[in-house]
């Protein structure tokens, strides 16, 4: 069996930056084991496949290590995929996914993701969150994920995780941000428990940063910065219970699966 395959980096307009995933179109669906064992193969933060359902996509993500119900990068992937080779010029992208709908649209290069706010609410810090970071916040927040707020982006930079205690706490990831010294904040994400120790550019962390930040600075339209060896750069919007994410893609590499 012959599948084909794309490689796009996502939140970057250069080479080698940004976040890159895999994106395979498929007629059908695959069976479960197989979509996993091809991820696990590609060794991405992300793997997304894609199926066409009338005038939408229905669309799966799958780390190295199992499936998730939403990503960012790699829908923004999958959606530059779909512009540039399934159905070229189209000003959209409906996807029917885990998260429910999610629409992309395009504003020249840039696509725009529209995704479910995930606002993040006051906790108590577990001990191995400020352990596994190396200091603790003046912050800690939960949503799908923990939300560690520090000071600066410095602090940000500076980070040099214990991955086996991250991977000890009761949430799958966390995400530490600070206000930005050039945009309006910083981030990065480390998923230890989902076979990635730090993800490069994270689109769904921004579901719950953006309703974060844009009330704490009280505006709606953000931009951000992920700090990862990568980096990546979002173009945020708080829309109501739902925020636009916007990014840059690069095409790096096409070609086929063989199994």
């Amino acid at each position: 069996m012959k599948l084909p395959v794309y490689i796009v980096n996502a939140f970057s307009s250069e080479p080698f930056r940004g976040n890159p995933a895999a994106v395979c179109p498929l007629p059908e669906w695959l069976d479960e084991s197989t979509m996993q064992s091809i991820a696990s193969q590609h060794n991405l933060s992300e793997t997304a496949f894609i199926v066409a359902d009338g005038k939408d996509y229905q669309i799966r993500w799958f780390t190295p290590a199992e499936e998730v119900p939403l990503c960012g990068h790699a829908t923004l992937a999958a959606a530059e995929v779909i512009r540039r080779f399934l159905e070229p010029d189209c000003q959209g992208v409906g996807f029917l996914s885990m998260s429910g709908r999610l629409d992309v649209h395009f504003e020249q290069d840039r696509v725009c993701l529209n995704f479910p706010a995930m606002p993040a609410e006051v906790a108590i810090s577990p001990g191995n969150l400020g352990k596994g970071l190396g200091l603790e916040p003046r912050e800690v927040l939960v949503a799908e994920y923990y939300l560690a707020v520090l000071d600066s982006e410095a602090q940000v930079r500076a980070l040099r995780p214990d991955m086996a205690l991250l991977a000890s706490l009761d949430r799958k990831a966390v995400i530490v941000t600070a206000p930005g010294d050039e945009v309006d904040f910083v981030s990065r994400f480390f998923a230890p428990r989902l076979a990635v120790d730090e993800d490069p550019v994270t689109g769904s962390a921004h579901c719950t940063l953006v309703p974060y930040w844009a009330s704490r600075l009280g505006k709606t339209s953000l931009r951000a910065r992920q700090l990862s060896h990568r980096g990546g750069e979002l173009f945020c919007q708080q829309i109501g219970d739902r925020v636009q994410i916007g990014g840059y893609a690069r095409l790096y590499l096409q070609g086929e699966i063989i199994i």
